[in-house]
């Protein structure tokens, strides 16, 4: 009876975790986590920058600091295993190349110029994520597969709508007017963030039907503080940065913005944590 016991907590053990380690999901979690750092990097220094060159000068130094951390999370990408990839490589170096040209020259520029710049280097490596997702799912198990696709196709695409908004917001407050097409623009990012929202929630709802165990603790409270936040947001954004910018100050209404991605990047993270978990298997 003892032995069947045994066997039973066996099976349920070895059902839970994959029985061989998956080196191939552990590195393109590596690698994704350092495109994450880029991106995030990339999305703070077009939206500072903004500021900066709508009349905001306080947001210099900062700026400075996370074209620091780009070069710091391209360094690590080129250095990862997955690097090897000649798509990943092409696409990689072209990026890293367009966005050190567009650091030197980017406090120079027009702010629209800059920021459709940044946005444009920003779009490129969420279409690398999103070959890194899908080249890579063969080779993933199957929470590796579900958890890479709401990573780079929800919540990176997420922090992107919500770093635009940030930045564009926050460049119109400093500048103390806004135009017709901007207020179209945040329209649509308005949009796109509520969808993307909702997926989040749909999305993580039924990963963690499955696997909840493999997360920690804190991860259904981040989705709460995720959705709330993004709602406040969204609100201060339609009834203040649309019509009456005058009460905001521009810092505030950037920082408040980072705060949100911060969870969201802490939901990415614990993601990532989980897939590196899962990777590793019994052999």
């Amino acid at each position: 009876m003892r032995i069947f016991l045994i066997l039973g907590l066996l099976f349920f053990s070895i059902h839970a975790k994959s029985l061989f380690s998956n080196d191939d999901q552990a590195n393109n979690a590596k690698y994704i986590n350092s495109l994450k750092d880029l991106l995030i990097a990339t999305q703070k220094t077009r939206g500072l920058t903004n500021s900066y060159l709508n009349g905001n000068e306080s947001a210099l130094l900062l700026i400075h600091g996370n074209q620091r951390d780009m070069r710091i999370a391209i360094g690590v990408m080129e250095s990862l295993p997955l690097a090897s990839n000649p798509i990943v490589l092409d696409r990689a170096t072209n990026i890293s190349q367009a966005l050190v040209q567009l650091n030197n020259k980017a406090l120079k520029l027009d702010p629209n110029v800059s920021f459709d710049g940044y946005t444009e280097q920003i779009e490129q490596t969420l279409m690398l994520a999103q070959t890194i997702s899908k080249q890579g799912s063969e080779n993933l198990n199957t929470l590796g597969k579900e958890a890479s696709v709401l990573m780079m196709e929800t919540i990176l695409p997420l922090t992107e709508q919500i770093g635009k908004m940030r930045g564009m917001g926050s460049g119109i407050i400093a500048k103390g007017s806004i135009k017709n097409d901007q207020k179209f623009a945040i329209m649509a990012m308005l949009g796109e963030i509520e969808d993307l929202k909702s997926k989040l929630q749909t999305q993580m709802n039924s990963i963690l039907l499955q696997n909840k165990s493999k997360y920690d603790a804190n991860i259904e409270n981040n989705l709460l503080l995720a959705q709330k936040s993004i709602l406040t947001y969204a609100d201060i954004t339609r009834t203040k940065v649309l019509s009456d910018s005058s009460s905001l100050n521009p810092d505030d209404y950037f920082t408040q913005g980072t705060d949100i991605i911060s969870t969201l990047i802490n939901i990415f993270d614990s993601n990532n944590k989980a897939i590196m978990a899962d990777s590793k298997g019994w052999i």
